[in-house]
């Protein structure tokens, strides 16, 4: 989402006449489009900003907490919400700045036209906003509630950028599950950009369990351009942190939504194509979290056998429920449960990746990294493909020689 938001401020400044400089020495503008979700982020963009030169007009944006903003503003000009990057040009103005063309009229961030930075990779924000308000997130407070955009100008962009040639389109939000626009629902909306005539994937993130509905898992497996390839957050594996963390789903429906992703994926689809790839989001150490629970956690992850995993070890932030709770878990206990929990995904992603040893697979390739080139398969595995010839960009197919924990190595096969 970050990089999307990016996409759409470079947008904007280009319409009113800016250039991207190539180095920071060089430029006469500098912004910081800030992730504070988990406070390590936060600290990571504030130590870059600190050493942004005093003589550049810094402008700060993104997702930052109220208490947070002074902070900023002490290494900073200005603080614009990202949904009001719209005023932008006038701020700019106000700092001695000439604006060459006309200002947009849009008032709405997501209606200004983005400068795309991949010719490979696009992304499209359906979204912003949270009503979940998870107790360890900020995201509520900093991207305030739920705001779907219109179907019709999400369909129009995907199509322009299946116009253009783009090979990969991922839906953005909060919380894609719970997008409704009218009467449409998200599975509505895969079904509508399914629809767009092009050779391109489709991928989308983030999904909350609670909003994961039998048509959409049913929605899900029937698009073909959708990539069969799921990150669905699970966040603890005990029932009692689950409910402390304000998610308010029970392991058991979890559980019982992975089987019905899978099966479904086996009726709908044939080959490789049946098989669901599943990641997940996890949080180790959350306040009050007991060995035993730590193990739950662990326990499922054997059971459900994860492709990938997002591990996190739990870090206080104010203005959430959480905050308020004892921050119990020492911080040794919490690495500890993190290496753990890698070790078994580990194992289970190589389990995942074995199945396709001597496959042929689909992939998307990416870049060039010395002599090999780096792509994704279709269920998310990092590919690395061996070859003298010019496929940057393409789609190509490969034969998977080599499995490895998270990743994969293949050779070129010629058509």
């Amino acid at each position: 989402m970050n990089i999307s938001d990016s996409e759409r401020i470079a947008g904007l400044l280009n319409s009113i006449g800016f250039i991207h400089s190539p180095s920071l020495e060089k430029s006469s503008l500098i912004i910081v489009n800030f992730c504070s979700v988990r406070q390590s982020a936060f600290d990571r963009a504030m130590n870059k900003l600190k050493n942004f030169s005093k003589e550049k007009i810094i402008i700060t944006t993104g997702c930052v907490l109220e208490k947070d903003k002074k902070l900023v503003n002490t290494f900073a000009d200005c603080f614009v919400p990202i949904d009001g990057i719209s005023i932008m040009p006038a701020i700019l103005k106000q700092y001695g700045f000439k604006i060459k063309k006309n200002e947009p009229k849009t008032s709405h961030y997501l209606k200004i036209s983005p400068a795309y930075q991949s010719k490979i990779i696009a992304y499209i924000p359906i979204m912003t906003g949270c009503n979940n308000f998870c107790s360890y997130c900020v995201v509520p407070y900093t991207r305030n509630r739920e705001i779907s955009r219109p179907i019709n100008n999400i369909v129009k962009e995907a199509k322009q950028l299946a116009e253009n040639g783009i090979k990969e389109i991922w839906l953005l939000g909060q919380n894609v599950n719970s997008y409704k626009y009218k009467s449409y629902l998200f599975s509505d909306l895969l079904k509508k950009i399914n629809d767009i005539k092009g050779d391109f994937w489709i991928r989308f993130m983030s999904s909350h369990p609670k909003d994961l509905s039998k048509d959409l898992i049913k929605t899900f497996s029937l698009c073909k351009k959708v990539a069969p390839y799921l990150n669905l957050p699970i966040q603890s594996g005990d029932n009692k942190i689950l409910k402390k963390m304000n998610r308010p789903y029970t392991i058991n429906h979890y559980k019982s939504l992975i089987n019905n992703l899978r099966k479904e994926f086996k009726k709908n689809r044939k080959g490789l194509e049946s098989i669901l790839s599943l990641s997940t989001d996890v949080i180790v150490g959350f306040p009050t979290e007991t060995k035993k629970q730590f193990d739950n956690t662990l326990n499922l992850f054997k059971e459900l056998q994860y492709s990938n995993a997002y591990i996190a070890c739990y870090s206080p932030r104010s203005q959430t429920a959480a905050f308020l709770l004892k921050d119990s878990v020492l911080n040794c206990d919490k690495k500890k449960r993190e290496r753990k929990l890698t070790e078994t995904v580990k194992q289970t992603a190589l389990q995942f990746n074995n199945q396709f040893k001597d496959k042929i697979v689909d992939v998307l390739i990416l870049e060039k990294i010395k002599d090999a080139y780096i792509g994704k398969t279709r269920h998310y595995q990092t590919i690395k493909i061996k070859t003298k010839k010019n496929i940057s960009g393409k789609f190509v197919k490969a034969k998977v020689i080599k499995v490895f924990p998270f990743g994969i190595e293949g050779k070129l096969v010629e058509k």
